[in-house]
């Protein structure tokens, strides 16, 4: 379990990179909910941090390619590849990630 920060330094619409290897970004959406997932695209090399969120969708900023937050599976090409998802508790205001054991699966 990784603290990342308070609950209310990331605004809704908005993500937080993690520096851990691989980097996580954790992303928080205007409907207040909290997802995680591998920050890299699987299509090129781009922080999705650094993309566009719409609901649960993100899109990597590279060439658009968008991944669904709650699944971490590429909804457009070219991405193909789905990133990892993590699980995510918020704990007196604190936001943590649980770091998944297996690709493409939250722990």
């Amino acid at each position: 379990m990784i603290p990342v920060c308070r609950l209310e330094d990331i605004p809704e619409g908005e993500s937080v990179r993690l520096e851990t290897s691989p980097p996580i970004a954790v992303f928080h959406t205007e409907d207040g909910e909290l997802y995680a997932i591998d920050d890299t695209c699987t299509h090129q090399d781009a922080s999705l941090s650094e993309g566009w969120l719409e609901g649960c969708l993100v899109e990597c900023p590279l060439h658009a390619a968008s991944f669904d937050l709650r699944t971490g599976q590429p909804t457009c090409l070219p991405a193909r590849r789905a990133v990892r998802t993590h699980s995510v508790t918020v704990d007196d205001g604190v936001v943590h990630v649980h770091i998944a054991v297996e690709e493409g699966t939250a722990a």
